[in-house]
């Protein structure tokens, strides 16, 4: 068969997932609760079909035979993320050995099977003693994730090259700030911007502690999920409202992470609605000799928004909805299980906006994928033939190979995930994974995806 899309020597294949989605043994090895651990012994109906994070897909258990099928599909590259409340307790203090031994043993069985580890420290998992004193919105806890992270560089700085400081920042904003959908549960949009500000902090403070190490060959970055905001139309007010949607959910961590500061027109809008977050004396040096060597992206659906119809309620909590609504657009192509639309084209726009105006940044896909419930429908002798994730990759693909083509700088492509995973609120609703997984038996099997991934990696290309 010949390879029409050929992708660059070296190019990452592989997948990404988190340390509560799939490690499961939330209680055992010495490790701490974290706010997913707390909240759902608290309110249980909020998570689908009542599945918390104790269990998942039990990667704790079984790292050994599932790093083996992902060399098996041919991945080369592999996305963790470490769990601080397992390496340590309460977030300060006392490493848990336990803790280390597993993250070795899992670093080290990639490595003896050429998967390249790339390690985040931080995907959505605050333990719960640090969310009791502020999570985010303290700076005191800013400091003990920078030396968590400066913990992680001294344990496994010799074999991992690429850190991420941060998975999707936002999310812990949106989620457990504005619109209720993560613990703490609050609609305060001040409080929410010191969130995402002190994160920002973090991040800096991180790479700039990892850089005391000097590493040789060693990258750190981020990963952020960058949702395109396009506009209904070219009129002015529906551009502005794209314009507004683009500051506050993808350009309030990328400007100041790539190119070392806030954008002036977010700073004026927040400051014009009384929502500037508090900042100390040297933060913007900081920030600006902190930037990141490397970027992840996610991306999964575009964002589609259109001047607002009404005018927001002056009573309502100040939200980034007061500036834009969302925009169905009419004839659009649909992944209908989970209510997304599918545009392939948003992962060319990304890459080509990264480089014409960040620098062209070394990047790459660091998630994209399809989530599908009930996938037992498609269950042909054995197997799931999910040819519509084939589809849904083959796409995206395409055209990040006519970005790279057009000289944007991305060198891999993860998919999320390699196996079904938990998925915060949603437990096991949506099935992303290259393998399937029963509940029940935690059995692994391949769906026809993986044999697709198999021949991408092996031809690099398809």
């Amino acid at each position: 068969m010949s390879v029409e899309y050929k992708f660059p020597e070296g190019f990452w294949w592989g997948s990404a997932t988190s340390a509560t989605q799939i490690e499961g043994a939330a209680n055992e090895g010495g490790k701490g609760r974290n706010i997913w651990d707390y909240w759902y012994s608290k309110e249980p109906n909020r998570f689908f079909g009542g599945v918390g994070p104790e269990a998942t897909s039990d990667f704790y258990h079984s790292y050994q035979d599932d790093i083996k099928r992902m060399k098996d599909i041919g991945h080369n590259s592999f996305r963790l993320s470490i769990s601080w409340s397992r390496l340590i307790l309460g977030g300060r203090g006392e490493i848990n050995q336990e803790a280390v031994k597993f993250y070795n043993d899992v670093i080290n069985e990639l490595i003896a099977h050429d998967i390249e580890p790339f390690v985040n420290l931080f995907h959505f998992d605050m333990p719960l003693e640090m969310q009791e004193i502020g999570g985010w919105e303290n700076r005191q806890v800013v400091d003990l994730f920078v030396d968590y992270a400066d913990v992680c560089f001294d344990l496994f700085g010799d074999r991992v090259h690429k850190w991420f400081t941060f998975n999707e920042p936002i999310v812990p904003v949106e989620g457990g700030y504005l619109y209720d959908f993560h613990y703490p549960n609050v609609v305060d949009a001040k409080r929410a911007i010191q969130v995402g500000y002190n994160t920002m902090i973090a991040s800096a403070k991180a790479i700039e502690k990892f850089r005391s190490h000097h590493f040789a060959e060693s990258q750190i970055g981020i990963i952020l999920n960058l949702t395109p905001s396009y506009p209904r139309s070219q009129n002015p007010a529906d551009l502005k409202a794209s314009q507004i949607a683009d500051l506050f959910f993808n350009r309030s961590f990328l400007d100041p992470s790539v190119l070392g500061k806030y954008p002036r027109e977010f700073i004026q809008l927040l400051e014009e609605h009384g929502q500037l977050p508090q900042i100390e004396e040297g933060d913007s040096d900081l920030i600006s000799a902190n930037t990141v060597d490397l970027l992840g992206v996610n991306y999964y659906q575009p964002r589609r928004v259109k001047a607002k119809d009404h005018l927001p309620n002056p009573y309502s909590p100040f939200m980034p909805d007061w500036f834009f609504d969302n925009y169905e657009m009419p004839g659009r192509k649909m992944n209908k299980y989970r209510g997304w639309e599918i545009y392939e084209k948003g992962i060319y726009d990304i890459m080509i906006n990264l480089k014409e105006n960040y620098g062209n940044i070394e990047s790459f896909i660091s998630e994209n994928g399809m989530g599908v419930q009930d996938e037992e429908r498609f269950m042909k002798d054995g197997r799931i033939e999910d040819d519509y994730r084939i589809d849904f990759i083959t796409g995206h693909l395409k055209w990040l190979h006519q970005a790279i083509e057009e000289g944007c700088n991305a060198k891999g492509y993860h998919l999320w995930s390699f196996m079904d995973n938990w998925s915060w609120m949603n437990a096991y609703k949506n099935r992303y994974g290259f393998f399937s997984v029963d509940l029940e038996t935690k059995e692994r099997k391949p769906k026809k995806s993986a044999y697709f991934m198999k021949r991408i990696a092996e031809q690099n290309g398809f």
